[in-house]
Parts: C-alpha cells; sequence; structure tokens
C-alpha cells in the first residue's frame, strides 16, 4: 500500500506542531492531557512516516548514481535492498494509521461461563481462568476475580474478573464467544471423547463518566444469599440484583457479606455491559465492514477448539492449527493466537480501505 508524498508531509507538520505546543509551556489541565493524548497516538505514526520518507528519499539519491559508472555497482546493491525493504516500510505505516478503537487501552471485564456439558463444562472453564490468569501475568497485567460460582466438581458454572494494566483490551478483545474442549472427562470409564464448552465475553471496561447511570433507570431487589459459603451467607440479606429498567440488563452479586459491596461490584459490571452494548450500537452504521473483520465478537459464535487427545489447538476464525496445547493453557502459546488474530484484523482492515 503507496502512502501519498503529500499524506506524509502532514504527518510529519502534525507532529512537529504537538511537539512545539508541549514545549511550549502554556497548555494546562485538560488541553495539556488531551495534547499528550494526541502526541502518544501521533508518535508511532510519525516514526514509520519519517522511515518512510528516508528511504524513499534514499532510493531516490541512490537512482541518480546509477548514472554514474564508477558507483553504479554500490548503488545497484544498496537500490535493491532497499525496494526490497520499502513495501514492509510502507505496510507498517499503514497499519499504524489504521482508526484505532477508543477502548483498547482499556482494562477489560472478562465474563466466562460453562456452556453445554455439565460437570465438564464447568471444569474447561475454570481451565480457561487458569489460561487467562497465566496470559495476564505474562503481560504484567493484574486479575482481580469480581464474582464466581464455583461448581461442586471444580471449576466454575461462572466467573467474572477484572483484567487490568496496559493494552489488556487490545490484546484480550478477539478472545470472546464459544471455546471448545474434546477430551476424555476423569468421570469417563469407558474412555470416550466427550465434547464441552464454555462462553468467554470480554468487555472493555468504562469510566463513570463513559457511563452515566440515571438511578431512577434502576431497580434493585436485595435477598438472601444462597450456596456455599456457610452459615453468615445464609442468614443476612446481603445479595443484590440490580435491573437495567431501559436495556432489560439484569446483573446479580452475591460474593460479599457485605449488601454495599455487592451493590459496587454489580454497578461495575453493569456499567461495562452498558458500554459495550452503546459501542456495538455505534458500530451498527458499519455493520458490513464489521462482518470482514476477525470475528465478530458474538457471543453465539465457536471460535476456538481445543482437543486434548491430539494436543491440539484450532482457531477457527482464521483456519491456525497449534500442536502446543500445553503451552496455550500455561498462558505462554496464547500470545501466538492473540498475534494471529491482531495481525489478521489488520490485514482485512487494511484491504477493506483499499476497496
Amino acid at each position: 500500500m503507496t502512502i501519498p508524498a503529500e499524506r506524509l508531509s502532514q504527518i510529519a507538520n502534525r507532529f512537529a506542531e504537538l511537539e512545539a505546543r508541549m514545549a511550549s509551556g502554556q497548555l494546562e489541565g485538560e488541553a495539556f492531557v488531551q495534547a499528550s493524548r494526541d502526541y502518544a497516538e501521533l508518535e508511532p505514526v510519525a516514526k514509520s512516516a519519517a522511515e518512510v520518507q528516508a528511504m524513499r528519499e534514499e532510493i531516490a539519491g541512490l537512482t541518480e548514481m546509477l548514472a554514474d559508472p564508477e558507483m553504479k555497482a554500490m548503488a545497484e546493491e544498496e537500490l535493491d535492498a532497499l525496494k526490497k525493504a520499502l513495501p514492509e516500510a510502507e505496510r507498517a505505516l499503514a497499519i499504524a494509521m489504521l482508526p484505532k478503537d477508543a477502548a483498547d487501552q482499556r482494562p477489560a471485564m472478562l465474563e466466562i461461563r460453562a456452556g453445554t456439558g455439565g460437570d465438564e463444562a464447568a471444569l474447561f472453564a475454570g481451565d480457561l481462568y487458569r489460561m487467562y490468569e497465566k496470559f495476564a501475568a505474562e503481560n504484567g497485567w493484574k486479575v482481580e476475580p469480581v464474582s464466581m460460582n464455583a461448581a461442586e466438581v471444580g471449576g466454575f458454572k461462572e466467573i467474572v474478573a477484572n483484567v487490568t494494566g496496559t493494552g489488556v483490551f487490545a490484546k484480550m478483545k478477539f478472545e470472546s464467544g464459544v471455546h471448545r474442549v474434546q477430551r476424555v472427562p476423569v468421570t469417563e470409564s469407558g474412555g470416550r471423547i466427550h465434547t464441552s464448552a464454555a462462553t468467554v465475553a470480554v468487555l472493555p471496561e468504562p469510566t463513570e463518566v463513559d457511563v452515566s447511570i440515571d438511578d431512577n433507570d434502576l431497580r434493585i431487589d436485595i435477598y438472601r444469599s444462597s450456596g456455599a459459603g456457610g452459615q453468615h451467607v445464609n442468614t443476612t440479606d446481603s445479595a443484590v440484583r440490580i435491573t437495567h429498567v431501559p436495556t432489560g440488563i439484569v446483573v446479580a452479586m452475591q460474593d460479599e457479606r457485605s449488601q454495599h459491596k455487592n451493590r459496587d461490584k454489580a454497578m461495575k459490571v453493569l456499567r461495562a455491559r452498558l458500554y459495550e452494548k452503546r459501542r456495538e450500537e455505534a458500530h451498527g452504521a458499519e455493520a458490513d465492514l464489521r462482518k470482514a473483520m476477525v470475528g465478530s465478537g458474538d457471543r453465539s459464535e465457536r471460535i476456538r477448539t481445543y482437543n486434548f487427545p491430539q494436543g491440539r489447538v484450532t482457531d477457527h476464525r482464521i483456519g491456525l492449527t497449534l500442536h502446543k496445547l500445553d503451552e496455550v493453557l500455561a498462558g505462554t502459546g496464547l500470545t501466538e493466537l492473540t498475534d494471529a488474530l491482531i495481525a489478521e484484523d489488520e490485514a482485512k482492515r487494511l484491504a477493506a480501505m483499499t476497496e
């Protein structure tokens, strides 16, 4: 993808202007914060643009040197290397120029629910949660459970966690969907392979400024907690169910002994779900373009299969199979999958821009 010379000049001029404003010392408060954001977002683009511009100028200079018999051989060698390197540099610039998802740098709310498969699905949900915990550790992120409904056999019927760190949503957003597992359950005496599933949802976490919730739109029910947790859980009306009446979104929380803490956690989850709903509505006008991207983010879409007997993981969206199941579940191998998904998404968005 060839970027016009005028576009390179525009990028360079805009970056120089931002540098001058930042260095002037005249910016304060929100103006300084906004300029800092703009600078941080434009810096990698400006560096890529400067590299492309330098390579083009060098190619032009070497092309002129071809007319000099004494310099021709050296010029041809350098020219050949540069002409091979330029397309990759231009592609890197084009990727850097792609519109950014405003939520990419946000922390995320991770929701995992056991699907079809009974006890085995709950065990698999637990495997997925541990995989994401290890993946988070690899990236220097922090994972904090918000609520969990543990299964009697182990694993989870449902678990919601907050993942914080740099670029969390950008790396995890393609994990939303149905994850399928094929293996022989420990309870299976006949050695037959069973297929189970768990649903993963990754939602960018908003701030209170992003999503303002009117208390008049909420119906809050207080009830007695149920399930494991000891005598205290069964004798205190501390569980909270919040219904956002306009959208019908319901969030229930009973993990904490404190009604106040349960309400805070429920509001945090509700805010994330409302933010994602609004993002989906905003993207409605781009529906056709989104269909071309990697995955729709639809929680009913089967995205990946983990086959234990064959030790492989297959991502169905990009047709990528890795024969390193243990590494993927250990978090280290998941990077290869997420990087491939991001690269495919970038490639498809580039292709859509040139159509």
